[in-house]
């Protein structure tokens, strides 16, 4: 782990990949540090608003680097699998429709962080030989709801808006509700399983 001060208030932890973002997002919350924020990214944890940078890199040198188990509860995500690119994900999977919904359905996800619009959810636990590769040119508009992938990815559109991922469906569920406590459903280190609508 790399970390850098970034800007007066903050440091950025670097990271190898998504899976030690969230491992160490998780074990920096359970410690309670005193920072205002703690994000994390594909490759990157952003510690925010803290106090004192030479006590956070001691406390921060202490991280073992193990995975540890997601802290929230698990969600389950109904799915229409109808999605546009349903064939082009069996081809690629070697399989058929029926194939991609059980793959799709048997992958244990994690919310490892969240961006691109508010509610989005980076899901990683697509094992690497299901990468897809995102669309050549970008849809114009992917509805609200519509459940893709996109290399190792999975997401759910919160909103309608352009996007180029690979979408095998569809759910009502709700990803952002500026109302609940938390308004993001699917906030880092929650376990998500999709089962058919």
């Amino acid at each position: 782990m790399q970390l850098r001060a970034f800007g007066p208030r903050a440091l950025l932890a670097e990271v190898d990949d998504a899976r030690s973002a969230l491992a160490l997002a998780t074990w920096a919350r359970g410690a309670r540090l005193e920072v205002t924020e703690v994000v994390p990214a594909a490759e990157t944890v952003l510690f925010d608003g803290v106090r004192d940078a030479a006590a956070l890199r001691a406390v921060l040198a202490a991280w073992d680097g193990k995975a540890h188990p997601p802290s929230r509860e698990p969600v389950e995500v109904p799915v229409t699998y109808d999605g546009d690119d349903l064939g082009f994900v069996a081809e690629r999977w070697s399989t058929d429709v029926a194939g991609v919904v059980a793959r799709h359905g048997a992958t244990a996800f994690v919310s490892a962080f969240c961006g691109f619009a508010p509610g989005f959810a980076y899901l990683t636990g697509l094992a690497e030989a299901l990468s897809v590769p995102r669309l050549d040119s970008p849809r114009t508009r992917v509805p609200a709801g519509a459940v893709a992938l996109a290399g190792p990815w999975c997401g759910v559109y919160p909103t309608a808006s352009p996007g180029g991922w690979r979408i095998l469906g569809r759910t009502s569920v709700r990803l952002w509700d500026p109302e609940r406590a938390e308004p993001a459903l699917l906030a880092p280190g929650t376990p998500v399983r999709f089962v058919p609508a």
